[in-house]
């Protein structure tokens, strides 16, 4: 049952390797500058690597959310949020956001057991959906302005630099899947790290690995699985369905993404920049999709070039959606996984008897 239990996270991860790739590779593949094949190993092998580094990153703060602490409630949790984004990628064939999914079903999962959300940790995770594809904007935007600038005084001949773009693409973008797996991973694993069905550690060898770490290698190959078997339309949909790219901008859009994901998951940014006393980013889960839209919206900007408006609006309406759809999905599981089957979906709870506020405080 335990392994049972973890198919869930097992399945959102595969949803976000299929959604979120796009992110990664989508303008690269939508320019034809990568193949799908080429980009789907690369993705697939450097997430995996930032899924085990990810275990210090972002995980706590999602955590410090909703606590699951049961591993039938965590199952329901990650199997609503990935119901719902392989739902709304299926019905649009556009990129959802899995870490506003994650959140909407643990915020179901606290409104079902009684449990407070904590506003102060929900405002830090929704902040940052308006802060990533921000700053994902203006960092575009000005590396666009400086890479146009430099690429005439260069001087390089018109086919090395198709070259060299095909092969930027391809480092940034497996930089771009390392970040992706380094700061989501969270969003697939985290709602199991207190209920992990993996011994403490395990010794392979010399080495010793803890529980997080199968958790989270776990997770990281599930993403890599939906990579391979699913993203192909939604990379092929985001790279040249929202705003014609030219292959410097889609070399920019992947570098962007990539950089603002890894900064938002990686404690050694935040200590990097609370050392040089300048303001932290929070350290939390942020969207992939966003901070490639954002990134697209601000060359597009800069060039002065249009912005397919119905498409953003659905994208938009996408990261709306992708959060109620997953709390409503929670509640309803959650009713039935505790009320039909009797299996307690809290550790505070007792099968079949729904939680209190009064109780879950306790």
């Amino acid at each position: 049952m335990k392994w049972l239990f973890l198919s869930s996270g097992l399945f959102l991860g595969w949803s976000l390797g299929a959604n979120d790739a796009a992110n990664v590779f989508g303008t690269a593949v939508g320019t034809k500058m990568v193949r799908f094949q080429t980009a789907a190993l690369v993705a697939g092998v450097f997430v995996v690597l930032g899924s085990v580094a990810g275990v210090s990153g972002a995980a706590g703060t999602l955590g410090k959310l909703g606590a699951v602490d049961a591993l039938p409630g965590a199952f329901v949790v990650a199997l609503a949020a990935g119901l719902a984004v392989v739902g709304l990628l299926k019905a649009t064939g556009l990129p959802v956001s899995t870490t506003q999914a994650i959140v909407g079903a643990l915020v179901g999962y606290n409104l079902f057991t009684g449990r407070p959300t904590d506003p102060a940790v929900l405002t830090r995770i929704v902040s940052s959906w308006l802060l990533c594809p921000a700053l994902s904007a203006g960092l575009a935007a000005g590396l666009f302005l400086l890479a146009r600038r430099w690429m005439p005084r260069a001087k390089i001949h018109l086919l090395e630099v198709d070259a060299w773009t095909r092969a930027g693409l391809l480092v940034v973008g497996g930089f771009g899947a390392y970040s992706l797996g380094q700061n989501n991973i969270a969003n697939v694993m985290g709602v199991f790290l207190r209920v992990s069905p993996f011994p403490e550690s395990v010794s392979l060898g010399p080495f010793r690995v803890t529980s997080a770490e199968m958790l989270f290698l776990s997770g990281g190959l599930a993403i890599a699985s939906g990579v391979a078997t699913y993203s192909q339309r939604v990379m092929k949909k985001l790279g040249s369905g929202l705003a014609a790219l030219s292959p410097l901008a889609a070399l920019v859009v992947v570098l962007t993404a990539a950089t603002v994901l890894f900064a938002f998951g990686s404690p050694g940014v935040e200590r990097a920049l609370k050392g040089l006393g300048l303001p932290t980013l929070p350290l939390v889960p942020v969207s992939s999709s966003q901070a490639v839209v954002g990134a697209i919206v601000g060359i597009s900007l800069v060039r002065k070039s249009p912005v397919k408006g119905k498409t953003l609006l659905r994208i938009a309406a996408g990261w709306v959606t992708a959060p109620a759809a997953a709390a409503l999905l929670a509640l309803l599981g959650l009713f039935v996984l505790q009320n039909v089957f009797l299996l307690p979906v809290s550790g505070a709870g007792t099968p079949g008897t729904p939680l209190h506020r009064s109780e879950a405080r306790r």
